[in-house]
């Protein structure tokens, strides 16, 4: 059997251990789709429409059809400009758009049904390296089931996101460093967020020099020999991983005329910054000067201490260091921006890893008693992702 035929054979394998795990995926964004399409349907409204022509997929679609260097003054004196979004998901849309007979809003939403597969998928694939089938299946049912799972369904660029993150980071665990690198690259293309999957490159890459140095010294000279040009294509994924987002970065500071910085000055006109989540601090404070808002800061401190609790679990369950990075970074940044707060639960969305602790639990359980928490969380979370995303503001 040639080297081709042993990756194709390996891919068919990896697809079926993966299959049952898509396939629930599927059902439960189903199941999503379809409460989506009653519900707005009773109010009046387009399932479709609420899918790919509203908030940021306006701006997206706006980028693959324009192109950058729109923008709309507000009268407060902010100033949006289509600058913050980052073009990997425009670039797909124009691409659909152009080898087929779909809109730009018809092209990200393909995009994002085939991304959120290839992120179950991928979600799939570091959970089963990292602990075993199983918890893959637990894992990505967990991640389909979230309340606010229907983003994952939507003309954004979170399901594109994670499935280039989860990639990217499964190729880290093994050690397929230029993948990972390249991986990453795309990533910055998507999000600003991608810097946390850098991060976790980089980071996964300097412990693994740093266990070959401590190998060698233990073994003396003649210590074991490293896969032949194993640390040529590390350096080249450390190379590669901050190249688009990087690249996108300093293209905004040259075309704004604001240098390195130039991107921040524009978020800076969304009233998107970084302020150690001062802000974040303040809203919940809100909360409790008055009733029933209470209940809802309440929430909100219980939401933050259970991610709190799941990275600590993470770390004391010994997960690999690239996904401790990775999920810290994007906890980090979701909860310490001072951007619209309604957003933060979709932002963390690609922080996938935090579910590896209850993917344990789940998996440890009985298949019956398993079975009935997902589908009841998933009825759940199916009328409230109906709800939410009826509401009038954006999620």
């Amino acid at each position: 059997m040639t080297d081709l035929e042993t990756r194709a054979a390996g891919r068919r394998g990896a697809l079926r251990r993966a299959a049952p795990a898509l396939l629930g995926y599927a059902a439960v964004r189903a199941l999503g789709l379809l409460a989506l399409a009653l519900w707005s349907a009773a109010r009046g409204k387009s399932a479709y429409t609420l899918l790919t022509a509203r908030w940021d997929s306006l701006w997206y679609t706006g980028v693959a059809e324009l192109g950058y260097g729109y923008e709309v003054r507000l009268p407060d004196g902010d100033v949006h400009s289509n600058l913050a979004f980052f073009p990997l998901l425009p670039w797909l849309e124009r691409l659909g758009a152009a080898v087929g007979p779909l809109s730009y809003a018809d092209a990200g939403f393909v995009v994002s049904l085939l991304a959120s597969l290839a992120a179950a998928w991928g979600i799939f694939a570091v959970a089963e390296h990292v602990y075993d089938r199983r918890v893959g299946l637990c894992a990505v049912l967990l991640w389909a089931v979230l309340p606010v799972g229907v983003v994952q369904s939507m003309a954004y660029s979170e399901s594109l996101f994670t499935a280039l993150a989860a990639w990217s980071l499964y190729a880290v665990l093994t050690g397929r460093w230029v993948t990972a690198g390249t991986l990453a690259a795309l990533a910055g293309l998507t999000r600003p967020v991608g810097l946390a999957v850098t991060a976790a490159v980089w980071a996964a890459a300097v412990a693994a020099f740093a266990r070959d140095r401590s190998r060698a010294g233990a073994d003396g000279a003649h210590g074991p020999p490293s896969a032949p040009g194993e640390g040529a294509r590390r350096v080249l994924g450390m190379l590669l991983a901050p190249l688009g987002a990087a690249g996108y970065v300093l293209w905004v500071g040259h075309r704004t005329g604001g240098g390195p910085l130039g991107y921040l000055d524009v978020q800076a006109g969304w009233r998107n910054g970084f302020d150690g989540g001062a802000a974040f601090a303040r809203f919940v404070a809100e909360k409790f000067t008055s009733f029933p808002a209470a209940l809802a800061g309440a929430a909100l401190v219980v939401g933050v201490a259970l991610l709190v609790r799941l990275y600590v679990a993470g770390v004391r369950q010994r997960q690999p260091l690239a996904l401790l990075v990775y999920t810290g970074i994007v906890v980090l940044l979701a909860l310490c921006a001072s951007s619209y707060f309604g957003s933060k639960p979709r932002l963390l969305l690609p922080a996938f890893p935090l579910l590896l602790p209850l993917a344990r639990a789940l998996a440890r359980a009985r298949t019956s008693g398993a079975a009935a928490v997902v589908c009841g969380v998933a009825v759940a979370a199916a009328v409230y992702g109906a709800f939410w995303l009826n509401g009038s503001g954006p999620p």
